[in-house]
């Protein structure tokens, strides 16, 4: 009734009124999560298991379970992705050149990555629980064009950039390599592949860049779930072999993610905090070993 009396007032006001989507994915708590079957669970929180099954022996699990929090870690890391009056998510500012972003002290992620990759429905998925939050997605490649800067309370910001390859804006690199170079409260950059097609030739053109900054990186690989696993086994293990003998900044496990069925949404709220220095984890390694290549 309060709701309804208050949007009556705003619109005898003329005043605009927000258009909130309260609709949210049935799997976007981790509550939800815990109900479903065992394996069903530890698919979706993580998705690297369903694949090792159809690994050969040979291959070494270890790089792709070097973050392996709790469940327990998982819901602790939930709580930064749920707005409250003293812990607010939203929209900022957007900046279309370095000079115009905002001089933000708080830990900063960015999200890099080709166009149409799935960079707009993978944040939109990880802010899923503050649906307030606008993360416009669009069908068209290269929609977007400039730098979009979300604020995670006090916590961390995550920075939104423009895609890269085809269609994408022509002053990509003039706006993204200034940022990657001089941001001071930067703290790791993700770099997003789309599984479905493996590393192309314009990721391998990011990824050398990631790799000139010396900053921390880290590779997203996403839809997942738009391949066979036998596809999806053959890119990953690609992109494994060049994190192995290219990269020297690139954390060694990529993160599989799947923003239609929430496969990995879980585990990457968890690293962002972590990697943010927003929350402390009792373990963020399945082994239970040195974990230090997380920081």
């Amino acid at each position: 009734m309060m709701f309804r009396l208050q949007l009556l007032q705003r619109l005898q006001s003329g005043a605009p009124v927000p258009l909130v989507c309260c609709q949210i994915h049935k799997l976007a708590s981790l509550q939800k999560a815990t109900s479903l079957p065992p394996r069903k669970m530890q698919s979706l929180l993580y998705p690297f298991s369903g694949l090792e099954v159809h690994l050969d022996r040979s291959v070494d699990r270890m790089q792709f379970q070097l973050f392996h929090p709790s469940v327990e870690d998982m819901m602790e890391a939930e709580k930064l992705y749920c707005s409250s009056p003293s812990h607010k998510i939203d929209y900022h500012i957007s900046a279309v050149r370095l000079d115009h972003a905002p001089a933000l002290t708080q830990p900063e992620v960015c999200f890099i990555g080709r166009s149409n990759v799935g960079k707009s429905s993978l944040i939109k998925a990880l802010f899923s629980l503050a649906p307030e939050v606008e993360v416009r997605v669009s069908k068209t490649p290269g929609h977007t064009k400039k730098m979009n800067f979300f604020r995670v309370g006090k916590a961390f910001t995550l920075v939104d950039m423009p895609g890269y390859g085809h269609k994408a804006p022509g002053d990509f690199v003039d706006m993204v390599e200034p940022y990657l170079y001089t941001r001071k409260n930067l703290v790791r950059t993700f770099l997003l592949v789309d599984g479905s097609v493996g590393l192309q030739k314009a990721d391998l053109i990011a990824l050398e860049m990631c790799e000139e900054t010396r900053s921390p990186y880290v590779m997203v690989v996403t839809k997942i779930d738009k391949c066979g696993q036998g596809a999806l086994l053959t890119n990953l293990l690609s992109l494994q072999d060049v994190v192995k003998h290219q990269t020297t900044s690139c954390f060694p496990q990529p993160f599989l993610i799947s923003s239609v069925h929430y496969w990995g949404i879980h585990l990457l709220r968890c690293f962002i905090a972590h990697v943010t220095g927003s929350i402390r984890l009792k373990n963020t390694s399945k082994s239970g070993s040195d974990t230090s290549r997380v920081h």
